[in-house]
């Protein structure tokens, strides 16, 4: 019987991000210790069907019939069968530890979450609860906002009252001519917009209620500058050094296109040089806003810091970004932790979080009495 650990990562999703989750999972693949660790792949399908690990091995390494492959797989699964999506798993045993890789829909929101805590197996990230909330950035600002943590004003419209609302309501409620238009639930930009008056706000209305029925719209910061931690850890978690995100002038804001598309005029500098109060500011507000939002194993948190050098928390990201350019391993890199020790710390903390839910009862227990025989969800551990 083998020492090592079996992980499957899981990657690509039907969310926006799906080649940014390639590229990522092929880096963590490749920094993966083979020496601790058996893996095996699945790539998730823009339609959201799992795929068998050896045509999901030939996408990751990077095969460019990505759609031939994916229709052929999926014209052999049974499609009527309720657990098609899911079939694909099948073809390993004996996982002892779920890795996704998956950014955006069904990764970050709580959806595989919650498939693996049905399955019984560890996992690395936040939780079903912790990942639905962060992903949700309406609910993330009222946590904030309970707890005390400085982030941008904003106002609520969603697909049943946005047409009550004008442009210049939203102004005198957040306070700012300049607005960001962002959909609830959606990453890396998508659905967000920047406007400056009536008919740009009716349009970024429009296109975030495309990709969910709840809208955000924000108050702007005079002269931001973008600055990223990661976080580490469970009960104690640690923070990185600080970066930054410098985007050209003439681009505003940090938006899809400069991550994407045409990054060539970002500079990410790390550790970016701070005041030492102001630094130290940030990391404590990363620290409460991860314990107040019940957040595990990683995460990277973005922060705006206007010009008399006031930070607000801007969101997280739970599973976030591990391409060439990613900033959450490069903040730990230049904070004295490489790329497969990051990668091995992430696992033992998602084995720990497992092993700390599965003491928890789900059965009536009277109180001095042993809990011999009391069923949870995590009953059967299976890690070697």
């Amino acid at each position: 019987m083998s020492d090592k650990l079996h992980i499957a990562l899981l990657f690509g999703g039907n969310s926006s991000e799906h080649d940014v989750s390639k590229r990522s999972a092929l880096n963590i693949y490749e920094a993966m210790d083979r020496e601790k660790y058996d893996v095996s792949v699945f790539l998730v399908s823009r339609d959201g069907i799992m795929i068998n690990p050896e045509d999901s091995l030939r996408v990751l390494e990077g095969d460019e019939n990505e759609d031939a492959i994916v229709k052929a797989a999926t014209d052999k699964v049974d499609m009527s069968n309720p657990l098609a999506p899911i079939m694909a798993l099948n073809d390993v045993k004996d996982i002892d530890l779920f890795y996704p890789v998956i950014h955006g829909n069904l990764g970050e929101d709580g959806t595989l979450q919650a498939l693996f805590r049905l399955l019984k197996k560890p996992y690395i990230g936040p939780g079903v609860a912790a990942s639905a909330i962060s992903f949700d950035k309406d609910l993330t600002k009222r946590i904030l906002n309970q707890a005390g943590i400085r982030n941008t004003k904003y106002f609520l419209l969603t697909d049943q009252n946005y047409q009550d609302y004008t442009y210049e309501d939203m102004v005198k409620e957040v306070g700012t001519e300049v607005l960001f238009v962002k959909a609830a639930k959606q990453g890396s930009s998508v659905g967000i917009h920047r406007v400056t008056n009536a008919e740009e706000f009716n349009a970024g209305v429009a296109d975030a209620l495309q990709y969910d029925y709840k809208v955000l719209v924000e108050a702007s910061i005079d002269q931001p500058r973008e600055i990223e931690i990661s976080i580490l850890g469970n009960e104690k978690p640690r923070a990185s050094k600080l970066g930054a995100v410098v985007v050209p002038k003439e681009d505003v804001w940090y938006d899809y296109n400069n991550k994407f598309v045409d990054a060539s005029g970002v500079v990410f500098d790390m550790p970016v040089e701070l005041d030492q109060d102001l630094a130290d500011e940030i990391t404590q507000m990363a620290l409460d806003a991860y314990k107040a939002l019940g957040l595990v194993g990683l995460t990277r948190i973005d922060f705006l810091v206007d010009k008399n050098n006031v930070p607000y928390l801007g969101e997280p990201n739970t599973l976030p970004g591990f391409t060439n350019i990613s900033l959450y391993p490069q903040m730990w890199e230049v904070s004295g932790i490489s790329y497969p020790d990051l990668i091995d710390e992430i696992i033992q903390y998602g084995l720990a979080e497992f092993e700390r839910e599965n003491k928890l009862s789900y059965d009536f227990v009277e109180l001095g009495e042993e809990k011999v025989g009391t069923k949870n969800y995590n009953a059967e551990r299976t890690t070697k």
